[in-house]
C-alpha cells in the first residue's frame, strides 16, 4: 500500500507569504485529498497564528532576520540560524516529506536547504520581479523554481523555472455579486465610491501618515474610505476616523479582503508581489507606493513593472506625503483611466497559480493527478 504524500510548506513573516502558502496547501489537498502537510513557520511570526486557523499544523523556528539598523539582538543570529538547522532536520526526520515548498520569509531557508542536504525533492517560489539572495542561493540547489515575472533566468537557471505567477486567496477569484454584500458588511453608503487603502498585513508607515493627513481633503469630496492600517497604527489612525462617522471604516487587518476589493473603486497599496497578484485578478484600478525598506528594493521593481504597461500608478515612498492624496482622488475621477488600468493590470492575472504550483509538485515526486477545479472545503 502507497503512504500518502507528504509535504512541508515552509515560510511567512507576512501575510504575503502566509496566504499563498495556503493557496498552494489547498491546491494540493484538490489533487491529492489524503496529502498530509505540514507547515513550518518562525516562532512568534504571523504564520504561527494563521495556519492553524487555515486548519493546517504548523511547527516553529527560532530563526530571525538581520536588522538594518545596529541592534544586541543581530550577535545571537548565527546561533539561531544553527539551532534553526538543526530543529529543521529533526522535524524532516520524523515527518519524512516527500517534498518541500519554500514560500520566502525567514524559517524557508534553513528548512529548504536542509531538505536539499537530505536529497528530498525541494522547490523555490520567487514571488517578487527581482530575486533576493537567500532564493538566488537556494535556486542552486533545489529542483524547481515557480515564478510570477517574464526574466527570471537571470537569477536562476532557465533549466529549472516554471512560469506559474503567485497564488492568491481563493475567495478573491470570486468577486462577482459581491458588491451589495460588501456594503452591508461594511456599513457603507451605496451612494459614495470607495477607495481601499491597504498597506500589507503588517501595514505602512508612510501610506498611513499620508492618508491620515489627508483624510479632511479626501472626505471633503464625497467619498469613504476603507483602511487596513496594521496592528501598530491602528489607535492613531481609528482616532483620527473618529471625526468622519460612517465614513471612515478602520480596521487592524482585514480578513474579508474578498469584499474589500469587491467595493473598492479605487486602492492604495503597497507594491508587494502578492498584493499585485491580488489587484490584477481582483481587476482593480490602484495607486502603488513601493515600500524602500525590502530587499533589494524589489516592490519599486514590481511597481515599475505595471507602469510601463499601463496597469498602475506608482508614487514613491519619498514623494507619498506631496503625490499620494491627489494621485488617488485624480484616478478616482477620471473613469476612463480607471477602465484602462482595470483592463492592463488584469492582463497579469494568473487565477491558477496554486494548481500549476500543485502540479509541479506532483511532477517532482512522480505522481500523474489532475488537480479538481471545485473547490474544496474548509479544512
Amino acid at each position: 500500500m502507497q503512504r500518502p504524500l507528504k509535504v512541508i510548506i515552509t515560510g511567512g513573516g507576512t501575510g504575503g507569504h502566509i496566504f499563498p502558502a495556503i493557496a498552494i496547501a489547498n491546491a494540493i489537498k484538490k489533487g491529492e485529498p489524503s496529502a498530509e502537510i505540514l507547515f513550518i513557520g518562525a516562532l512568534g511570526k504571523m504564520e504561527m497564528e494563521k495556519i492553524p486557523k487555515a486548519g493546517y499544523p504548523i511547527q516553529g523556528l527560532p530563526i530571525a532576520g538581520l536588522q538594518r539598523r545596529w541592534t544586541w539582538k543581530n550577535l545571537l543570529l548565527p546561533f539561531k540560524l544553527i539551532d534553526s538547522l538543526n530543529k529543521a532536520r529533526t522535524i524532516i526526520n520524523n515527518f519524512s516529506p516527500q517534498a518541500v515548498i519554500g514560500v520566502g520569509g525567514y524559517a524557508s531557508a534553513p528548512v529548504v536547504f536542509v531538505a536539499t542536504v537530505l536529497g528530498i525533492p525541494s522547490l523555490i517560489q520567487e514571488q517578487n520581479s527581482y530575486a533576493g539572495i537567500t532564493n538566488k542561493l537556494l535556486g542552486k540547489r533545489v529542483q524547481k523554481i515557480c515564478v510570477a515575472f517574464e526574466g527570471m533566468e537571470q537569477f536562476f537557471p532557465m533549466d529549472k523555472i516554471v512560469f506559474t505567477g503567485n497564488p492568491v486567496r481563493e475567495d478573491i477569484l470570486h468577486l462577482e455579486g459581491n458588491r451589495e454584500k460588501a456594503y452591508q458588511f461594511f456599513g457603507l453608503n451605496k451612494e459614495r465610491e470607495t477607495i481601499l487603502v491597504i498597506g500589507g498585513s503588517l501595514g505602512a508607515r508612510t501610506i498611513n501618515e499620508t492618508v491620515r493627513s489627508g483624510l479632511s481633503e479626501i472626505m471633503s469630496t464625497g467619498l469613504q474610505l476603507i483602511w487596513q492600517t496594521g496592528k501598530g497604527y491602528y489607535n492613531v489612525n481609528a482616532e483620527a476616523a473618529l471625526q468622519y462617522p460612517g465614513q471612515v471604516k478602520v480596521y487592524e487587518f482585514i480578513d474579508r479582503m474578498d469584499l474589500a476589493y469587491a467595493v473598492a473603486d479605487v486602492v492604495i497599496s503597497r507594491a508587494g508581489a502578492i498584493s499585485i497578484a491580488e489587484l490584477s485578478v481582483a481587476k482593480k484600478a490602484c495607486v502603488l507606493v513601493p515600500s524602500p525598506n525590502v530587499a533589494e528594493d524589489h516592490q519599486t521593481k514590481n511597481a515599475i513593472a505595471l507602469q510601463k504597461n499601463e496597469a498602475a500608478i506608482m508614487v514613491k515612498d519619498s514623494e507619498a506625503k506631496t503625490r499620494l492624496v491627489n494621485a488617488a482622488l485624480q484616478l478616482i475621477k477620471d473613469k476612463t483611466l480607471r477602465e484602462r488600468l482595470q483592463n492592463n493590470i488584469n492582463r497579469f492575472a494568473r487565477p491558477h497559480a496554486d494548481e500549476d504550483i500543485a502540479r509541479e509538485v506532483f511532477k517532482m515526486v512522480n505522481i500523474n493527478k489532475e488537480i479538481n477545479a471545485e473547490t474544496i472545503n474548509d479544512q
